[in-house]
């Protein structure tokens, strides 16, 4: 089949960023990175770039067939309309709602106008993302849906300390998830419910760990299940103790308004480590031939070597999922035009990418 994809900008090198490159390359694409920072050493084509220059970054994408933006979610609105108006197909990681609406609001128009066609697929990293078309793929073998529960944790194999908790990830993208309000669905109807309630005590392989309710997870599942399941909510997994001690951050000492600095905190006191783990846990209840039954989708993801490099255990879950989604659209499983939603990706279709294969092959508990 003649790929519909050829050549793929990247947008921001971070650990994410570099191994996405790596691994569309790895899939058959042709790659250029665009960073602010200079890259000399990453095998691939790189060139400087500020994304708040408008016609600087429309230019960046001509000749090229698509985008994955792996910024900042506070520059992913920019990226996209460039996409727009470039007629270029667009993927990134956000759990931003306010980014992912402008998406759908940018597919809506292409499609109200006639433009030449170009899929928008926001929200491909691990959630909203990998555990959204987890959650749907099971349902879709049940016969009624009682609930989609979901749940990823991405955390230090060893942890110390009272948080037991490592910053793998992006600071300001983990207090928004602990203070922005939570979608869910209960009792069929879409709700609006504070962060980091909800607890409950989940193990995985032995391992103890604590769940509770963080924003943004579930990208546009309670559109699509509203009236579907009695409750749908997404979680995410720390070590026990956790979230009482964000509580205290928080609550005790009045940092709720002072996100910046919260984060910077965080940084500082609990670096990345390179051992880290992604749990991941959905579980969908209902009936299936005609009795009542619970399903589970459990996994440990840790590092994993690529093209002879280890990657950080969410680094590599999230490059693939995002790249995963890229082959699809680009061998036409998945629409070339509009919105596409996580949850409309089947968990077999994206085990059947070359990036996929990695999610197929390791993660047992």
């Amino acid at each position: 089949m003649t790929r519909i994809i050829n050549q793929v900008a990247v947008f921001g090198l971070g650990k994410v960023g570099e191994l996405v490159a790596v691994m569309l390359e790895e899939s058959g694409f042709k790659v250029v990175g665009y960073d602010a920072a200079p890259h000399d050493d990453l095998g691939f084509e790189v060139k400087a770039l500020d994304v708040n220059d408008r016609a600087a970054l429309r230019d960046s994408l001509r000749g090229v067939d698509a985008v994955v933006s792996c910024l900042p979610f506070h520059l992913n609105i920019e990226v996209a309309e460039a996409a727009y108006d470039s007629s270029v197909h667009y993927f990134d990681l956000t759990e931003d709602v306010p980014t992912t609406n402008r998406v759908i609001e940018l597919a809506a128009e292409q499609l109200a106008t006639g433009r030449p066609g170009a899929a928008f697929a926001p929200q491909c990293g691990l959630a909203p993302g990998l555990i959204g078309i987890i959650g749907a793929s099971i349902a879709k073998t049940f016969e009624e849906i009682r609930s989609i529960e979901l749940k990823v944790g991405a955390l230090p194999q060893n942890p110390t300390g009272l948080l037991g908790y490592a910053i793998n990830w992006s600071p300001e993208g983990v207090v928004n998830e602990y203070l922005n309000d939570c979608e869910v669905v209960r009792s069929g109807n879409r709700q609006m419910v504070p962060a980091m309630t909800g607890k409950e005590r989940v193990l995985i392989g032995g391992i103890e760990l604590e769940a509770a309710l963080t924003s943004g997870g579930l990208g546009t599942m309670c559109e699509t299940y509203e009236g579907r399941v009695h409750r749908l909510d997404y979680k995410t997994l720390r070590y026990p103790g956790h979230f009482d001690q964000m509580h205290f951050l928080f609550d005790e000492l009045n940092l709720r308004e002072q996100r910046e600095l919260v984060g910077s905190m965080l940084v500082a006191s609990k670096p990345p480590v390179n051992d880290d783990v992604v749990f991941v846990h959905a579980a969908v209840e209902g009936r299936k031939n005609g009795h009542p039954f619970r399903e589970n989708y459990v996994r440990a993801y840790k590092p994993l070597n690529i093209s002879g490099r280890v990657w950080r255990a969410i680094s590599w879950t999230t490059a693939a999922s995002v790249v995963s989604v890229v082959e699809l659209v680009a061998d036409g499983s998945l629409p070339q035009s509009g919105f596409i939603k996580q949850e409309d990706i089947t968990l077999e279709a994206l085990f059947s990418t070359q990036a996929g294969l990695h999610f197929a092959a390791e993660g047992e508990v």
